[in-house]
């Protein structure tokens, strides 16, 4: 066979698996803790820049939070939990994010102690033990899905439409016992950007931050646990609920 034809062939081969490859995913800095977790929140949030607050101006840098507690009694449990609410076009929820759950389950709040409905915190309205199991970062509310363990969380410009990408996303954990993927982080064409794990604390708080350099996240997957809230709480059935939210300046995703 010909040499030269030889060569050109394996040659054109190599380009064509090097040009199909899919390039390997940023390496983020990963920032955890379990239990006294308010040195690596606040590690985290310093990685991220300064608090934004939910005003719908975006300076382009520095994070958003959100952490439940100023939210009435009409938006939290028994009552289900808009999931835009705080995508809002005006101050203070204009903090750039959706958050989505499976069909047929619903997102909720839990309910602070003297809510006019009666239902207990810390979502016991849902089981009596989970107002003692559940613990909170940043009284008293926390936040899950109902009828689900897995939560979509979604980027916009504050106060617009427009899709956003984010440096980064971080969540307080409460009550996490056994080890599962917490969160996976995908870009604007849907490719993992890869799946991190919460450290564990039975009964406490976790906490679990990722940044990368850039903003490159579309899309985080969260999972609550192993199981959707309703059990109580054991080897077999591992539930866990969270508190603030900590996330990188929504940017307009680039053409």
């Amino acid at each position: 066979m010909n040499t030269k034809f030889i060569f050109i062939f394996l040659s054109f081969s190599f380009l064509t698996a090097c040009a199909s490859a899919t390039p390997a995913a940023p390496t983020p800095k990963v920032v955890s803790g379990a239990g006294d977790i308010t040195a690596v929140v606040e590690e985290y949030r310093n990685l991220l820049g300064a608090d934004n607050g939910g005003e719908p101006v975006s300076p382009g840098t520095g994070r958003r939070e959100i952490n439940w507690d100023s939210l009435p009694d009409e938006l939290a449990a028994p009552n289900d939990y808009a999931a835009d609410l705080f995508n809002a076009a005006t101050a203070p929820r204009a903090r750039g994010i959706v958050l989505n759950t499976e069909a047929g389950a619903v997102l909720q709040v839990s309910a602070d102690a003297d809510n006019a409905s009666g239902a207990l915190p810390r979502f016991g309205h849902l089981n009596p033990s989970y107002a003692e199991t559940f613990k909170t970062f940043s009284a008293e509310r926390l936040f899950s899905p109902v009828g689900s363990n897995i939560v979509e969380a979604t980027f916009f410009v504050p106060g617009t439409q427009t899709p956003a990408l984010v440096r980064g996303f971080g969540a307080v954990y409460t009550d996490v016992d056994t080890e599962h993927t917490a969160f996976e982080y995908f870009d604007k064409d849907g490719q993992s950007l890869g799946q991190f794990a919460a450290p564990l604390s039975n009964n406490g708080l976790s906490f679990l931050g990722v940044a990368f350099d850039e903003p490159i996240v579309a899309r985080v997957r969260i999972t609550y646990g192993t199981v959707k809230l309703g059990p109580d709480d054991s080897s077999e059935n591992d539930v866990a609920v969270m508190d603030n939210f900590i996330y990188g300046e929504p940017v307009a995703v680039s053409p």
